[in-house]
C-alpha cells in the first residue's frame, strides 16, 4: 500500500505486501541513571516488589542494549538510536529462538509486476533519525531507546510495560474493547491447492493526513485465542512521549494476554534491516490539502521456512516473526485487515476527539482524507492478487467513517477516518 500526499495526484503505486495490576499498599523507591534523555539521577516509586523487579528488568534491557551498541546516533526528534549486533537484539532471548542468528532473506518473494517494482525500486522510507543520510553499520540493527520518560508516562503496570491492556473478549475487532475502527477486512482465502490449509496475507496503501493512524496489515488467525501481528503508522502521545507518527509493529499468540508486545520491547520480531528503526518517527508526513507521502508495506509467508516477513514495497526487509511465535498462525492466516484505529476510553462519558486518519471524513477525498490503495492479498503461490468480497467497517460511522472504491490507477481502495468526537458523535 501506499499513503498520500497533497497536491499533484500521485503516480499509481506498485502492489505491496502489507501489511497491523495488582498493587499493594507499601511503597518502594529506587534511583536509577541515564535512563533519561538528558543525565543525572531520577527517583521512581513503586507500589509492590513486582512492580520494582518489572522496572529493574527493562532498566537491564536497555543498559543491555547500550552497551551492546557500537554506534549511537542522537535523532534531531530526541530519539536515542543504538545500533545493536542483529545477534544480539531482544528477539533472541525468547525461549524458541535463544542462541539463534537473524536467518537468511528468503530466496523468493511475492511476484510484483515489472512496472511496480520500476516505480518502488528507489522508494525511500523516511524516518527523522536517518534525516541527515545517518544508517547503522552492516551486521547491526537500530534499536530506539527507552527512556525513563517513556517508563514515568506509562501509566499501567510496568510488568506489561509495552504491551497493550488485555481485551475483556477474544475478539478485537468490536468496539467492546474500546478501540474503534474504520477498514476494511477479507476473511476468504485467496487461492488453495487442493487439500491445503487456507492462506491468506495482505497488501496495501496507506492514507495521508497530518496524524495518520492506519492499519497498515493485521493478519489474524481466528480459533480459540486470536494470534495476529501487524505492521502500521501511529501517534502515540503515552508511548513515545509527541505527537508524532511513528512506524511500528505488534504481535500476540493469546489475544493480549500474556504474550507480545510493541516493536522491540519484548523477544518475538527479528529485525535484519540495518536502515528502519521500528518505534521512530517518519519525516515527512502528510498535510492537510497539501503534498501527500505514501508508504507501502507487505506483510507475507515464507513458503518454505514458514516466517512472516515484512518488507517495504517490493524493496528491502524490514524483518520477520518466526513461525515458532504462533500455532495458527504458524500455518496459515485466515483472515486480514486493512484500515484505523483509535482507543476511545470515553472520558467524562463522552466520546474521544482523537483523529483516525487526517481527522476528517472520507467524503473529503484526496488531498483531505487518509487512504488505502492497491490493497491486495497473496496467494499460496506467492502471487500478489486484488482483495476481494471486502466487508468495509465502520463500528461508529458518526464518527469515523469509509467510502471503497475501485479504479485502474489504485485498484482497491477507501478513504476512511473521522474527527472523533463531533455534535453528531458526543
Amino acid at each position: 500500500m501506499a499513503s498520500s500526499c497533497c497536491g499533484k495526484r500521485p503516480r499509481p503505486a506498485v502492489p505491496l505486501l502489507l501489511v497491523l495490576l495488582l498493587v499493594v499498599s507499601c511503597a518502594l523507591s529506587v534511583s536509577a541513571s541515564g535512563g533519561g534523555r538528558g543525565n543525572g539521577t531520577r527517583t521512581a516509586e513503586f507500589r509492590s516488589g513486582d512492580e520494582l523487579r518489572a522496572y529493574q528488568s527493562i532498566v537491564a534491557q536497555m543498559d543491555r542494549m547500550k552497551k551492546a551498541s557500537v554506534k549511537t546516533i542522537q535523532s534531531a526528534d530526541g530519539d536515542i538510536i543504538h545500533c545493536v549486533p542483529a545477534h544480539l537484539q531482544p528477539a533472541f532471548d525468547h525461549p524458541t529462538l535463544r542462541g539463534q542468528k537473524p536467518e537468511p532473506e528468503p530466496e523468493e518473494r511475492p511476484k510484483t509486476s515489472a512496472d511496480a517494482a520500476e516505480e518502488e525500486g528507489d522508494a525511500v522510507f523516511p524516518q527523522a533519525w536517518s534525516d541527515g543520510g545517518e544508517s547503522c553499520p552492516g551486521g547491526t540493527v537500530p534499536i530506539r531507546r527507552t527512556t525513563e520518560s517513556d517508563l514515568r508516562r506509562h501509566s499501567g503496570s510496568l510488568r506489561r510495560y509495552g504491551m497493550k491492556p488485555r481485551a475483556a473478549g477474544v475478539r478485537r475487532d468490536s468496539t467492546s474493547d474500546g478501540h474503534e475502527r474504520g477498514g476494511v477486512r477479507d476473511r476468504r482465502p485467496v487461492l488453495r491447492r487442493q487439500g491445503e490449509p487456507e492462506r491468506v496475507a495482505g497488501q496495501g496503501g496507506v492514507g495521508g493526513g497530518v496524524q495518520p493512524l492506519p492499519d497498515l496489515g493485521h493478519l489474524r488467525h481466528l480459533r480459540q485465542r486470536p494470534q495476529h501481528h501487524r505492521s502500521r503508522l501511529a501517534v502515540s502521545p503515552q508511548l513515545y512521549g509527541d505527537n508524532s507518527p511513528r512506524f511500528f509493529t505488534y504481535w500476540t499468540s493469546d489475544a493480549y494476554q500474556a504474550t507480545g508486545c510493541y516493536n522491540l520491547h519484548c523477544s518475538g520480531f527479528v529485525q535484519t534491516n540495518r536502515r528502519i528503526a521500528i518505534g521512530a518517527a517518519i519525516s515527512p508526513a502528510s498535510a492537510y490539502n497539501g503534498r501527500q507521502f505514501d508508504i507501502s508495506l507487505l506483510i507475507w509467508k515464507d513458503p518454505r521456512r514458514g516466517h512472516w516477513w515484512l518488507q517495504l514495497g517490493s524493496g528491502p526487509l524490514v524483518g520477520y516473526w518466526p513461525s515458532s511465535l504462533f500455532s495458527h498462525l504458524g500455518g496459515h492466516a485466515n483472515m486480514v485487515q486493512f484500515g484505523g484505529e483509535v482507543v476511545n476510553t470515553r472520558p467524562s462519558g463522552s466520546h474521544t476527539p482523537t483523529q483516525m486518519g487526517s481527522g476528517h471524513f472520507p467524503r473529503e477525498g484526496f488531498n483531505r482524507a487518509a487512504y488505502f490503495r492497491n490493497v491486495q492479498v497473496v496467494d499460496w503461490d506467492n502471487n500478489l492478487l486484488p482483495a476481494r468480497d471486502l466487508r468495509l467497517v465502520a463500528d461508529h460511522p458518526a464518527c469515523y467513517g469509509i467510502q471503497g472504491g475501485y479504479n485502474r490507477a489504485w485498484g482497491n481502495y477507501f478513504y476512511y477516518g473521522g474527527p472523533g468526537r463531533n455534535v453528531h458523535c458526543p
